[in-house]
Parts: C-alpha cells; sequence; structure tokens
C-alpha cells in the first residue's frame, strides 16, 4: 500500500496561499511570472493595444470619459529656455509607484523635443533649455504603457516661439549745445523697482481668500508671502522649491527674490490648492 504525501501537498497549498496574499495590497505594484512584463500583467486595467509609440512602448485604450487629459503652458525665461506648466484631469502623478502595475488615473509623462524623447515629469513644472522649438508630452502609466483613446496616445503639443527681444532704448541724437538739459528740482525722480511687497492670503477649508489670481512682479522684486491656514498644512512655491510650513491659525512667512522669470503657481501640498500665481518679468 503507498503512503499518502499529505504534509507536502498541504505545505504548498499555505506556500502558495501566502504568495497569493504578498501580491495584494500595500505599493501599487503587480507581482507576476517570470518571463511576464507588466503590460501583460495589468492588462485588465484599460484595454492593451498592439500598437506602440515611436519608442516601442505599447498602448493601453481607455474610454474618453475615463481617460486623463493633459495641457502645456510655457512661458520664455530670460536665459533663452522655458518653463513648462502642466494642467492635468483625471491623473495624478505617481513618481513613488514608477515600475508597478498600470492604475487608472496615475502614472507619469514622457517630455519630447522636437519629436525626441528627452526626460520623465514627475510633476506639473518642468524646465527646458535653450534650443527647442517643438513640446510634446505624453502621459503614461506605472508599467510605462501609454494612455490613449481611440488608438491615440493622451498627449499634447505645443510650438514654441524664440521670445522677443525687448525693444532697445531708442538714442536721442544731441543738441546743438552741449550743455545737459537739468530737470526742475520739483521733477519726480524715475520709479525704482520696487523694494518689495507683501502678499496676505487666509486658507479656511477649500476656500482662498484673496481668490486665487495672477500676481504681476518684476524681476529682482523681493515678494514675502504670508499665509495663515485652519489646518496643518505646506504652501509650495513651484519653480522656485521654496515652502513654509503651515500651523493651524499661526501666519507662515515664506520670503524670497524673483530673480527667474516665468509663471510660478504657489499652492498648498496636501490641500492641493492654489493662493496663487506669480508672474515674474
Amino acid at each position: 500500500m503507498r503512503r499518502r504525501r499529505t504534509a507536502p501537498l498541504a505545505a504548498a497549498a499555505v506556500a502558495a496561499v501566502l504568495l497569493l496574499a504578498a501580491g495584494c495590497g500595500g505599493r501599487a505594484t503587480t507581482h507576476h511570472k517570470p518571463g511576464t512584463g507588466h503590460e501583460q500583467a495589468t492588462g485588465s486595467n484599460g484595454t492593451l493595444l498592439a500598437a506602440r509609440d515611436e519608442s516601442g512602448r505599447r498602448l493601453r485604450e481607455l474610454p474618453a470619459a475615463d481617460a486623463p487629459t493633459v495641457r502645456a503652458e510655457a512661458r520664455p525665461d530670460t536665459e533663452g529656455g522655458w518653463n513648462v506648466h502642466l494642467t492635468v484631469e483625471r491623473f495624478r502623478f505617481t513618481p513613488e509607484s514608477v515600475g508597478g502595475g498600470a492604475l487608472i488615473g496615475r502614472g507619469h509623462a514622457r517630455v519630447l523635443v522636437d519629436g525626441r524623447e528627452t526626460a520623465r515629469a514627475y510633476g506639473p513644472w518642468f524646465h527646458l533649455p535653450p534650443g527647442a522649438r517643438t513640446l510634446t508630452v505624453r502621459l503614461h502609466a506605472d508599467d510605462h504603457t501609454v494612455w490613449a483613446v481611440a488608438g491615440k496616445p493622451v498627449q499634447t503639443t505645443l510650438p514654441l516661439t524664440p521670445s522677443t527681444a525687448p525693444s532697445p532704448t531708442p538714442t536721442v541724437p544731441p543738441t546743438s549745445s552741449p550743455t545737459p538739459t537739468v530737470p526742475p528740482a520739483s521733477s519726480p525722480a524715475a520709479d525704482p523697482t520696487p523694494a518689495g511687497r507683501t502678499l496676505d492670503i487666509r486658507v479656511s477649508g477649500s476656500t482662498v481668500t484673496p481668490a486665487p489670481s495672477r500676481v504681476e512682479v518684476k524681476k529682482g522684486e523681493r515678494v514675502t508671502l504670508r499665509v495663515t491656514s485652519d489646518r496643518a498644512d505646506t504652501v509650495h512655491v513651484h519653480g522656485y522649491d521654496r515652502e513654509a510650513t503651515l500651523a493651524p491659525g499661526t501666519p507662515a512667512t515664506l520670503t524670497l527674490t524673483a530673480d527667474r522669470t516665468g509663471l510660478f503657481e504657489v499652492e498648498t501640498h496636501e490641500s492641493g490648492l492654489v493662493l496663487t500665481q506669480l508672474v515674474v518679468r
């Protein structure tokens, strides 16, 4: 009579259960069999198409109602480059889970300059060096597949027109008299660059007072943000990478010198509220 091998079978079953449990929950990643890529393992989140982009990454189709969208705004800086701001809908950047499974509404962006991929974007702001003529921003899932609608990648393309140089100061021809004209003592002097300004902002729940708007700032001007919030949070000035901690009911002060031109958003990290936009010229 043959002995039944129940113990090894039971151990194998327990091991299988533990392996299945280990693959659930936690970080947004996908465990799969050796030799099976993330693209095959996460095909249930959208429809994995046979089509690929120019870099060979497969497209992951979604209905238009569920698919993310992206828009880009580029402003020239004084060094010939561009400050780029992305606005996304039904999407959030998840750098902490890149390489994991494809989850709808999550991922990163690929930056293509003049048709060639140059970088990834893990947030709404990034900078382009001088020389770029066309910018394309394409949204990817965490497993690097391309989010798509109707067989087309979810992306936006923006032409980058060289910034117009400031008009030179016109040359005034000399008069016949070599003696310069002295203005009257009562004439006001030219307005100097403002020494600085303070922006007072209050946050109550999801309400920002005064309502968010664009604030014109001269390059070199000193700007102080005084923010009072009813909850613990962090205020962040994008592009300048300056932060200040917000304690409930206590004003937080953040001062910076606007030494870079462009459009820079000021927002809270936890609540994701835009407090204001600094336009530095």
